[in-house]
């Protein structure tokens, strides 16, 4: 079974407002909303892509009662810890000529609610993939990934990790699945600027070699590169499209890694699957369809 975790998901308010100025009224031409969050975001595109998963992590007040009822609505487990107090975060992204963001920080979250999540977690079973995804709201320990793993360090479960530069590098140990920092947060790690698929290739090794077993590197139009668990190394140019979203496109690659991998353990199907899905979800509005993605897919060589 999959387990994706967030444990500071989010309801994101997509609004769309043409040619956005600031210091003055602006008009809308549509708005959504979406439950967000990285781990979320793994979930809704494994479902896209017929792979069943359960969401965990942390939900307060009517905005945390949204964020599960849309997951519910689409047909995706969930198992979350409903906090007593405070109100799950609402994020605001402004789509215009160019994207703006602004997110909010989120609930407090209590030792008693962190106890609750750590009892879902010892549910967890050998050959189990956890998805520790984004990242860690000021509420919590620094380290809480790192704790999550040294808890369920003897159960062989699989982890992914896909988070910022210290996170990572704390999850090296537990020996993950995969990893997928992309170039800029793997140039912070190292303290270099990372442009191309030739400049990301020996950091990722260094990668591999400090203990994750696939490390996988987005460069948005520069497409990705994979030094798998074998030491093989692969790397290819992203697919031509318009780019319609960046939000969740990193999320839709980790999703399609997995869900290649756990069918047939190949990495560079696994890579050429994650390639194929998180451009297929830039290319889109949400996320893309089983069947966008398998037209990329088909179309490598």
């Amino acid at each position: 079974m999959i387990y994706t975790l967030t444990v500071n998901p989010s309801l994101d308010y997509m609004i769309q407002v043409p040619q956005f100025e600031a210091g003055i009224v602006n008009r809308s031409s549509s708005e959504k909303f979406m439950a967000g969050g990285k781990g979320i975001n793994v979930s809704l595109m494994l479902k896209n892509l017929g792979v069943e998963s359960c969401a965990l992590g942390f939900v307060a007040g009517f905005v945390g009662r949204e964020i599960e009822r849309q997951l519910n609505d689409k047909n995706i487990m969930t198992d979350f810890v409903h906090l007593k107090n405070g109100l799950s975060r609402i994020n605001v992204k402004i789509r215009s000529d160019q994207e703006s963001e602004i997110n909010a920080n989120g609930p407090a979250i209590q030792k008693e609610e962190i106890e609750e999540l750590f009892n879902k977690l010892n549910a967890l079973k050998e050959n189990d993939i956890l998805v520790l995804a984004g990242s860690i709201p000021r509420t919590l320990p620094d380290d809480f990934y790192a704790v999550i793993m040294e808890k369920l360090a003897d159960r062989k479960i699989n982890f992914v990790v896909d988070a910022e530069k210290r996170i990572l590098m704390e999850a090296l140990k537990y020996k993950p699945l995969l990893v997928k920092p992309n170039n800029y947060e793997l140039g912070q790690i190292f303290d270099v600027e990372l442009n191309t698929r030739d400049d990301v290739i020996p950091h990722a090794k260094k990668i591999r070699e400090l203990g994750a077993r696939n490390v996988l590197v987005s460069l948005a139009g520069e497409g990705a590169v994979l030094v798998d668990e074998h030491g093989n190394v692969f790397e290819k140019a992203a697919p031509k499209g318009k780019v319609l979203n960046s939000v969740g496109a990193g999320d839709s690659m980790v999703a399609g890694f997995i869900s290649e991998y756990i069918k047939t353990s190949d990495t560079k199907k696994a890579f050429l699957m994650g390639i194929s899905s998180g451009s297929a979800s830039a290319f889109c509005e949400g996320f893309a369809s089983c069947e966008m993605v398998s037209e990329i897919f088909n179309s490598f060589d």
